[in-house]
């Protein structure tokens, strides 16, 4: 899921995780998704000021630097990014070239910085455990919640990536419970539970509260642990876990020319 906030006083306007499609087969990319956000935005004639990344992705590719060139809005994204860029860079064995300071983005947000847009000021919320870099934008009774939490009968998100910490997201999770019970939570993700037909995107801190299969109120953090960690050993890495990180974690910076990173 990609997301537009705007300021209801302006024509201010930010995207939240825009997308890049890419066929691994083909090494073709895909604008469609972007296409549609670019569609939105005209129509409303709204301009974006910022670019905004709620983690380094795993499983698609981020459309923000090409948005970044059409639309001249700045790019923001956790300042624990640099963390995942040092794990990674080593991993893939990329170049010294290869800046691991989070500098290809314009914004590098610490836990309770400011966003204004326009009229709005939101905040934004370190929420790790998924991978080190993940936050959450907060505005109104709206929360961008990235790959934190899924629909209450998904449960959370997996934390088997480099970084990932079962214990840290079981905390980060009850740090959004503390957040006011009719914040609205917007997912990056939904994947259906069995018997479900329909996507959903948008749940609430109540909600995951009463109902989350996973961190729902009364389970405590090691049995949290447990199911987790369990459960990540069963899953596969995202078919587009390569191509995602090594490009993503370059970031924004279209001159980045980095070897070993990036789609061939």
């Amino acid at each position: 899921m990609s997301y537009v906030v705007r300021d209801p006083g302006s024509d201010a306007a930010a995207i939240i995780d825009p997308v890049l499609g890419y066929d691994p087969d083909t090494k073709k990319f895909c604008t469609a998704s972007m296409d549609l956000l670019i569609d939105f935005l005209r129509e409303r004639k709204l301009a974006v000021s910022w670019i905004l990344e709620t983690h380094v992705h795993a499983d698609h590719l981020s459309a923000a630097s090409v948005l970044r060139g059409l639309l001249g809005a700045k790019t923001g994204i956790g300042q624990h990014v640099t963390e995942v860029q040092e794990r990674f860079s080593a991993a893939f064995g990329a170049s010294v070239q290869f800046r691991t300071d989070g500098s290809q983005f314009d914004k590098l947000f610490a836990d309770g910085a400011r966003i204004q847009i326009g009229g709005l000021e939101g905040y934004v919320m370190h929420t790790p455990g998924h991978t080190p870099s993940c936050v959450t934008y907060v505005f109104g009774d709206a929360a961008f919640i990235g790959d934190t939490l899924f629909m209450p009968d998904l449960g959370s998100a997996r934390c088997d990536f480099p970084g990932g910490s079962a214990r840290t997201l079981y905390r980060s999770i009850q740090r959004l419970y503390r957040l006011p019970p009719s914040t609205r939570l917007f997912l990056c993700h939904d994947y259906k539970a069995p018997g479900r037909d329909h996507h959903v995107w948008e749940t609430s801190v109540a909600q995951q509260r009463h109902s989350n299969i996973h961190a729902r109120d009364g389970i405590g953090e090691d049995e949290f642990v447990s199911v987790r960690e369990e459960r990540d050993k069963s899953l596969k890495l995202p078919k587009l876990f390569d191509e995602s990180v090594r490009m993503n974690i370059i970031g924004c910076d279209g001159s980045e020319k980095v070897q070993g990173l990036g789609p061939n």
